[in-house]
């Protein structure tokens, strides 16, 4: 019987940078345009002039919806954000279990929980209905697990969803317990909508190698969470506010930095992997931030201003804007959610965006299966006695 010989190794660079492994129709990175766009629409454009619920609808339909259309998938998310009495009563001892680590990691083990209450199967044994179905209510029910999470570990009682609101203005509702203002609703809407989605970033291409293995949804959405916990990929709008306060003042901005920047430290908030311009997240979310105005964004404006200047001359060449984080922190901030939220909105909102990814992947039945260069000792040495 012939056999087949397996191919030949390929090196590629570390990191996979650059490589690409797989062709997708959800969206796409130009980093050297400063450009990104959901499908075939500029993601900034979509954030500008549409609503959370139209993005979800083209990302999982691969249209933007008519009024019908938007009026019935409003209705259907709106249904699908309570919770099941069993997932309900598990989240205080979730709350008491993670405490010292916060509500992300609390919401990898509600989220696990609820999609193993609702039945998720295997995205390889169902059709593509169901797995939209499972989708669907994961996404819808992530930002009452996070809110309910965040609230009981303040020792408040969580919130219920209201059918009423839209999604971003629902999910300050839930966080809060009042019912935000327009432009806070709207703001937050804003960063939500350009947060979906983003190239094949860590968290992006984890849920897709979990969902080529042919796992149900909830575990694609908890391994994408895992990945998107480290700080070098979503726990950076946090800490470049961090950086503000540690700065403290206008006159301690240069010293400061230039002093980071000399021992090699990263700047949290500057810089970005796929833009060598501006990032276009971080110019929208600027523009919001200057309609809010006041003390908190003229700081940020003048840090802004001399960090560019003090890296364009300490490091030459290496094109260093700011990215996403750092007027995602102010904005944020001025919307009133607490510090420990901030990356875990970032996650309620790229849910839609890995679960459109998990989708798309489920329709392709090769397992993602790399190779590693095996670099230690020689083999096959004996194996010495006990």
């Amino acid at each position: 019987m012939p056999t087949t010989e397996p191919s030949a190794p390929i090196d590629v660079p570390r990191g996979l940078k650059g490589v690409v492994v797989t062709e997708t129709s959800i969206g796409d990175v130009r980093g050297a345009e400063g450009f990104y766009h959901y499908r075939e629409y500029s993601a900034v454009e979509l954030a500008g002039t549409r609503t959370f619920e139209d993005v979800w609808h083209l990302m999982f339909h691969g249209a933007l919806p008519d009024a019908a259309e938007l009026a019935a998938f409003r209705a259907r998310t709106a249904e699908l954000r309570h919770l099941p009495a069993d997932v309900a009563d598990a989240l205080p001892a979730i709350a008491r279990s993670t405490a010292l680590s916060g509500p992300l990691a609390g919401l990898r083990t509600a989220l696990s929980l609820a999609g193993a209450s609702a039945g998720f199967r295997p995205v390889y044994d169902i059709d593509p209905e169901r797995r939209r179905a499972d989708a669907l209510a994961a996404c819808a029910a992530v930002p009452t697990l996070v809110t309910a999470l965040h609230r009981l570990g303040q020792g408040l009682a969580p919130v219920e969803p209201r059918d009423d609101l839209p999604y971003a203005a629902n999910y300050l509702y839930m966080l809060t317990g009042r019912e935000p203002e327009a432009a806070q609703a709207r703001a937050v809407e804003s960063y939500l909508i350009s947060t979906v989605d983003h190239g094949f970033n860590a968290s992006t291409f984890t849920a897709r190698v979990i969902a080529s293995t042919g796992a149900d949804l909830a575990a694609c959405l908890v391994g994408a969470l895992g990945a998107l916990s480290g700080p070098l990929h979503g726990g950076a709008p946090s800490r470049a506010l961090d950086t503000l306060d540690a700065i403290g003042t206008p006159d301690r901005i240069d010293d400061w930095l230039r002093e980071r920047v000399l021992a090699g430290d990263r700047i949290m908030g500057f810089g970005h992997p796929v833009y060598t311009t501006e990032d276009p997240r971080s110019r929208m979310l600027k523009a919001i931030a200057r309609e809010f105005g006041g003390d908190l964004v003229d700081f940020a404006l003048q840090v802004e201003e001399r960090a560019e200047a003090i890296l364009a001359e300490l490091k030459p060449g290496r094109d260093l804007h700011i990215n996403v984080e750092f007027y995602a922190g102010v904005v944020m901030e001025l919307c009133g959610l607490p510090r420990e939220m901030f990356t875990p909105t970032f996650a309620a909102a790229r849910m839609v965006g890995w679960s459109a990814n998990v989708l798309e992947q489920a329709e392709d039945s090769k397992i993602i299966r790399p190779l590693a260069r095996y670099v230690g000792p020689p083999p096959a040495r004996p194996v010495p006695a006990a």
